[in-house]
């Protein structure tokens, strides 16, 4: 039976074959999904895919970008909105 860290099924079992020709178990954690535009659900490459205990760690700016709408609309969203936002005021 495995340590009772390792019985929660919040990490990954992976298989390995080690040199004497055993199968074991390594215990890994989960990678959380790659963060989506809001707008298009495309991929936002500045996000880092980390998970909360490894966040919290970072400075600031590198969890997410500093402009408007920063972690929420990717860069062409953002300029659509924003063209969009000019055209309604006048």
């Amino acid at each position: 039976m495995p340590e009772p860290r390792y019985r929660s099924r919040s990490k990954r079992r992976k298989q390995v074959k080690i040199p004497g020709g055993k199968n074991i178990i390594h215990y890994e954690k989960f990678n959380p999904s790659v963060a989506k535009c809001a707008n298009c659900k495309a991929p936002m490459n500045t996000i880092p895919r980390k998970n909360t205990c490894d966040l919290k760690n970072l400075p600031k700016v590198r969890k997410r970008p500093t402009r408007m709408y920063g972690g929420y609309l990717c860069p062409k969203c953002l300029k659509v909105a924003l063209k969009e936002s000019v055209r309604n005021k006048e």
